[in-house]
């Protein structure tokens, strides 16, 4: 009996010591806080919920703590200080100040964490894309910590001026990129819906060109429709045509001239040399 009283005095005791705690924890937006106190983990749903930012906390009870005041940047520094570093280059904003990352150097991550991978990072409050900085992890999340000022900023200028100009991630080459920066400029392209939109219309682009010059002919532009191409195209001596195309395979869907029903039958390189021959006559 008197270990039970023992055990009812010890957690009697916790709770005392937990109501009276103050502490400090990162804390996004809807999310929780934790802190360990004698040896122990607790977990808090943190009051205001919509809070996001550092803050000194106090339990109000076993699961809710309220918080109670902004910390110093020193406390903020010193907490940090206690996790694990790793050099990042930011490459996508997910949501207010949380960013997609990926690591300056793959062989570190994985030699110090056991894997490669893009990381969510949070409370980030410096820094655009393709910035490089130093994030720490807890073990369960990672925390920015500061911009990485030793690194040379001219690779961070050159990876936004070539993603600005739709640079095709195969086409990217600069004096000192890593695969790692190429791997972050593939991330943030996939991450951005209008850079990938305009690499895509680069590709077709090149297709119809390609396929229009091995004919003689050349591209002067093309407009989209659901499965085809409406495209404006010259032949060799500068007769403007206009044609529909299929996306699929560049077959003829209309040539824009009567080819007696058989349009299918050629495709936009082969229709070029049609078109010329019929343009003799």
């Amino acid at each position: 009996m008197s270990n039970i009283h023992k055990l009812i005095n010890q957690l009697a005791a916790q709770e005392n010591e937990l109501a009276s705690t103050h502490f400090l924890a990162p804390c996004v937006r809807g999310g929780k806080v934790r802190t360990r106190i004698a040896g122990m983990v607790h977990t808090f749903t943190h009051s205001p919920r919509n809070f996001e930012g550092w803050g000194l906390f106090q339990p109000i009870n076993q699961k809710t703590a309220t918080l109670v005041a902004e910390p110093s940047l020193p406390q903020i520094a010193e907490y940090l200080q206690n996790l694990q570093p790793l050099r990042l280059r930011l490459v996508h904003k997910l949501q207010r100040q949380t960013w997609l990352a990926y690591p300056v150097n793959e062989a570190d991550m994985q030699q110090r964490f056991g894997r490669v991978q893009p990381v969510t990072v949070h409370l980030t409050t410096e820094g655009g894309r393709f910035e490089p900085i130093i994030a720490r992890t807890d073990g369960a999340a990672w925390w920015f910590d500061e911009v990485d000022r030793r690194a040379d900023p001219l690779i961070t200028e050159q990876l936004k001026t070539q993603f600005q100009q739709i640079t095709p991630s195969a086409a990217l080459h600069f004096s000192g990129m890593t695969p790692e920066m190429r791997t972050v400029y593939d991330l943030a392209g996939q991450q951005t819906t209008e850079f990938s939109a305009l690499q895509q219309q680069r590709r077709d682009e090149m297709r119809l060109r390609q396929a229009l010059q091995m004919g003689g002919g050349e591209l002067q532009g093309f407009r989209e429709r659901s499965d085809s191409w409406l495209v404006e195209w010259t032949t060799t001596d500068g007769i403007r045509h206009t044609s529909a195309i299929s996306k699929t395979d560049l077959t003829v869907i209309s040539a824009g001239i009567c080819l007696s029903g058989e349009d299918e039958k050629f495709d936009l390189q082969s229709l070029v040399g049609v078109v010329e021959k019929r343009d003799d006559f």
